[in-house]
């Protein structure tokens, strides 16, 4: 083995020094690249962690909201179920009332000609009734007749006034009244007080109170009275207007059957 020369160890060395230096150069590249790369990693991971936080986030609220809606929807269920519960109800009242309505018109069609015919039957009952306040009970079945031809009025409207007629008829059997009119004596006419008690006794006297009559509902005529009678009636038309007391009188009377 040769000797190498001390300018060759020299060189040598310089050489590994340099192959050296060269070797941690390259090596110190390579750590600062490895450095960059962690570095970019990092960031990376911290991006990557930033948008899995935020996706995160995204689906919690998302989370949040469907939750919220399923509430909402099971209320609005909840709810909807209700109204269709009042539609149903609303439907069956309609219904009800539809045949309510149905049912007033087959009823009208069987009042309104009973109307007429409870008019007509008013009317002939007046006709042989005794005839006090004769003209004002004509003048009312006259007015039934017009309301009844008139389409502004219901027919529950005419149905009442009717049925009030009818009432006010009645009525007169018990009534004890007195008012002044004419009276129609055949062969001429003069101005009388008149007085009723029910349908017992219809009398009128003169204004005079020198002459009086009593309705004979069975001949249909006054029938003049005598002097004997003459301070009964004019008594008892007094009292029918509340200027005496009540009090007996002696009044003539056709009983049933009487000629």
């Amino acid at each position: 083995m040769s000797k190498l020369s001390k300018k060759s160890l020299i060189a040598s060395s310089v050489i590994g020094a340099l192959t050296l230096a060269a070797s941690t150069f390259a090596v110190a590249d390579q750590l600062t690249d490895l450095q960059s790369a962690e570095a970019r990693t990092f960031k990376a991971s911290i991006k990557s962690q930033q948008k899995i936080e935020s996706i995160y986030e995204q689906t919690i609220d998302l989370l949040g909201e469907y939750r919220n809606t399923v509430d909402e929807a099971e209320v609005l269920s909840g709810y909807n179920d209700h109204v269709q519960l009042m539609v149903n109800d609303q439907l069956k009242n309609i219904a009800s009332l539809q045949k309510q309505i149905d049912g007033v018109d087959k009823i009208k069609q069987g009042v309104v000609p009973l109307m007429y015919k409870m008019i007509e039957t008013l009317e002939k009952f007046v006709e042989l009734d005794v005839p006090m306040n004769i003209d004002t009970r004509k003048e009312r079945i006259e007015a039934l007749r017009t309301v009844m031809g008139d389409s502004n009025v219901t027919t529950s409207e005419q149905f009442r006034l009717v049925l009030e007629a009818y009432e006010i008829e009645a009525n007169y059997g018990t009534a004890f009244e007195s008012y002044q009119g004419e009276l129609d004596l055949g062969d001429r006419t003069i101005t009388a007080d008149f007085v009723y008690m029910g349908r017992v006794a219809f009398l009128a006297q003169s204004l005079d109170m020198k002459n009086a009559w009593v309705w004979n509902n069975e001949t249909r005529s006054w029938e003049q009275l005598g002097d004997e009678y003459i301070k009964a009636v004019k008594s008892t038309i007094a009292m029918a207007r509340k200027q005496l007391p009540m009090d007996l009188t002696k009044l003539p009377v056709f009983a049933a059957g009487a000629k």
